[in-house]
């Protein structure tokens, strides 16, 4: 969402700060998205769904992280470019869901299970793309595995309970959730830790910075 492989750069003082600038503003974006899937997640395991029903919910929550994705800004133009294309295409597989009359569960299985590989594939690129600029990386790594896990799940038995696929969607939606607003508030702060990193007393005799905290997530 804020790296991928072949964006991290060679920071320079004015290079880091600009980018932090730049991530940071989308702190209440991720802080927004965040809150809304906790929620959504919560939705899902407390209602008594219809196979119609949860795919349209479902749509919805694609339609909505389409646009999240789309309206993120990255370190530079390339990344901003990639999260509107991941954005389209979330949107284009909630859409797809909504506008299916009566979808199956195997449609229903297959569809998310795809959405949520793709979405923890890009996770783990965007995870280790960023593993010497942001500390808890390891986070977002495993939220990536955890999302391929749980698509490769509903894509290897897709038609087998609707309780099945509920437990996926509840699943997912809570655990990035819950992640997207931490990360929201680290993202905030990014510019004065990369303030902190050059004024720190240790910076002195190299000239050097410490490295700074880059945030990057997925899906």
């Amino acid at each position: 969402m804020f790296v991928v492989p072949g964006t991290a750069p060679s920071f320079g003082y004015q290079l880091t700060r600009d980018a932090a600038e730049r991530v940071a503003r989308n702190w209440w974006l991720l802080l927004l998205n965040g809150a809304l899937l906790v929620v959504a997640g919560f939705l899902i395991f407390s209602i008594h769904w219809t196979v119609e029903s949860l795919a349209t919910f479902i749509g919805v929550l694609f339609i909505f992280q389409g646009i999240s994705e789309a309206l993120t800004t990255g370190i530079d133009a390339r990344v901003s470019r990639l999260n509107v294309i991941a954005g389209l295409v979330s949107i284009a597989a909630g859409i797809l869901l909504i506008a299916w009359p009566s979808p199956g569960l195997t449609a229903l299985g297959i569809i998310l299970g795809a959405w949520l590989v793709v979405a923890g594939t890009v996770a783990v690129s965007g995870a280790l793309a960023a593993s010497r600029m942001l500390p808890n990386w390891w986070l977002l790594l495993l939220l990536g595995l955890v999302e391929i896990a749980l698509g490769v799940l509903a894509i290897a038995n897709p038609g087998a309970t609707l309780a099945a696929l509920v437990t996926v969607g509840g699943i997912w939606a809570v655990a990035i959730g819950v992640t997207r607003i931490v990360l929201a508030f680290e993202v905030k702060r990014l510019p004065a830790d990369v303030d902190a990193a050059w004024q720190s007393p240790s910076n002195g005799a190299t000239g050097e910075p410490r490295t700074p905290r880059l945030a990057a997530t997925g899906s």
